[in-house]
């Protein structure tokens, strides 16, 4: 792909451009493909400082990497980009196993934890939840089918870590968040194993976590985050029980409030805006059909100023260095806004995946019809 590729958004009154930041009228397809294919090689390396920082959570770092790249070309372009499939050998004699890169697929399955039933963060780690749904994400985008006995070791794992009150921790240690009640009930999803669980429990716990303002913590009686509320929605969405939200114009309210000047989202009041928001937010204002109480093009010209023009990539927020993190939920985001064009493929608001993947895989979710806001 031609590196200097770029796309025009469609964003209204919004196309500004400063000394600092990139236009906003531009999006920077080819630099994004490129920084993804530089990063994807770097966090390889345990010498990088990509490859240093994301150790613990590689698993994560690839499913961003893989998804964000997914919405900007075809599936066979991201595998040969990535090599999601076939491994990279070394080429003379000179090269030791070091630099042997197996293929996204092998990687994946070697993060298997045989002892837990789940997926670690990266070889040799222990099984958690976070990455057991990370690792699934990356084989479904990877139209690879898990095998019969890991398949059922995952769902076992999954199944263990429900509590009784219907929550779920992450992993042995106990610790409970509304993070990996979505992360279990989206595993199973996939899986096709949601009976395998109480889901009609899962679902009174999260609705026990909404809040007085319209918003969900991460546990009963904790502060609203919109990262909270979205694994919160996006359970009871895979669950189909959206009538479990009360009041749901009180949580678009409180959504539509994360709004700031500079057009960005936040993730709670007070804080500074971040691109990351533009997933977390968005994806729940859609799943509530109420992705039209927010200026979209103000939202999509603050993701276009986060990007870097010269390198690719996007950032937590305009004249930020550019993560994968945030690529991907700035792609994300834009792809929610409608603002890329038709060609480019879509994310689905529920799961996180193309939406072409969560077809194939025949995954279903329930989303509210749309409402205008008066």
């Amino acid at each position: 792909m031609d590196e200097n590729a770029v796309v025009t958004l469609d964003i209204g009154g919004c196309t500004t451009t400063t000394t600092t930041t990139a236009p906003t009228s531009l999006f920077y397809h080819g630099r994004h493909v490129q920084y993804i294919e530089k990063l994807s090689v770097a966090l390889n390396s345990t010498k990088s400082y990509e490859g240093a920082v994301t150790e613990h959570l590689r698993m994560s770092g690839i499913y961003w990497t893989y998804a964000a790249l997914s919405l900007l070309v075809s599936p066979e372009q991201a595998d040969s980009i990535l090599g999601v499939h076939c491994c990279s050998r070394p080429s003379n004699d000179e090269k030791t196993d070091q630099d042997y890169r197996p293929s996204i697929v092998e990687w994946v399955y070697r993060c298997f934890d045989e002892r837990s039933g789940g997926f670690g963060g990266n070889i040799g780690h222990d099984g958690h939840l976070l990455y057991t749904l990370s690792a699934v994400q990356i084989l479904a985008m990877a139209n690879t089918e898990i095998s019969q006995e890991k398949r059922e070791a995952v769902i076992q794992f999954v199944v263990s870590l429900q509590q009784q009150d219907g929550s779920f921790s992450g992993d042995q240690w106990g610790e409970i968040d509304t993070r990996f009640t979505y992360c279990a009930l989206c595993t199973l999803s996939l899986l096709k194993a949601l009976d395998r669980v109480d889901v009609s429990q899962a679902v009174e716990y999260i609705a026990s976590c909404q809040n007085l303002d319209g918003g969900f913590g991460s546990m009963k009686g904790a502060e609203s985050h919109a990262g909270q509320v979205f694994c919160c929605v996006g359970a009871l969405s895979i669950a189909k029980s959206l009538h479990k939200i009360n009041h749901p114009d009180l949580l678009g309210w409180w959504l539509a409030e994360r709004q700031v000047d500079s057009g960005g989202l936040n993730g709670r009041p007070e804080k500074q805006a971040d691109v990351c928001y533009s997933w977390w937010i968005l994806s729940v204002m859609t799943i509530i059909g109420r992705v039209d109480w927010i200026s979209k093009d103000k939202l999509a010209s603050f993701i276009a100023k986060a990007q870097d023009p010269e390198d690719g990539g996007i950032a937590d927020r305009p004249e930020d260095m550019p993560d994968v993190f945030h690529t991907f939920f700035g792609i994300a985001g834009l792809s929610l806004l409608g603002k890329l064009p038709d060609s480019f493929r879509k994310i689905d608001p529920v799961y996180a995946l193309p939406v072409d993947v969560v077809v194939r895989c025949g995954l279903s979710s329930q989303i509210l019809a749309v409402k205008d806001s008066e």
